[in-house]
């Protein structure tokens, strides 16, 4: 059996001491799990957007992708544990925090080094609007509301 990236869950190449999707650095073994199954008449765990936000990533070593963002708040950073991994070391560790709710999507900076861009502007919080273009260090992604 081989080993899947515990980051974004793409299979690792035998021996391989990194992830070649998404750089995230093997360190000793990777802890496996099975999936829960769940049966067809059990509730959602969370209840569905109402709008689905996404941030696409347009430049930076993860290009291509795109990320469902979901209610609540979630951290953005290089560390592996935040919600939105971001593995560059322009990035600080906890970098920033998007925080969506009924009046919007919030995104603010985490005391981050290099600070967090919409637009071509330095923000330290800003309600994001479709379109609009983030930049977190070497990443840049684009706020998209469909």
């Amino acid at each position: 059996m081989s080993a899947i990236c515990p980051v974004c869950n793409n299979e690792l190449e035998d021996g391989a001491n990194a992830c070649s999707h998404c750089g995230f650095r093997i360190m000793g073994a990777t802890q496996s799990f099975k999936p829960v199954k769940l049966d067809a008449g059990e509730p959602a765990a969370m209840r569905p957007l109402t709008q689905e936000r996404v941030l696409r990533v347009v430049r930076g070593p993860q290009t291509g992708a795109e990320i469902v963002l979901s209610d609540g708040e979630m951290v953005m950073g290089r560390d592996p544990h935040c919600d939105i991994f971001l593995n560059d070391m322009t990035v600080s560790r906890k970098h920033a925090t998007m925080e969506m709710g009924p009046k919007g999507c919030i995104i603010r900076d985490a005391n981050s080094f290099n600070g967090v861009w919409v637009n071509d502007q330095m923000v330290d919080a800003c309600i994001l609007k479709s379109d609009d273009v983030i930049q977190l260090g070497a990443f840049c992604l684009v706020y998209k509301e469909r």
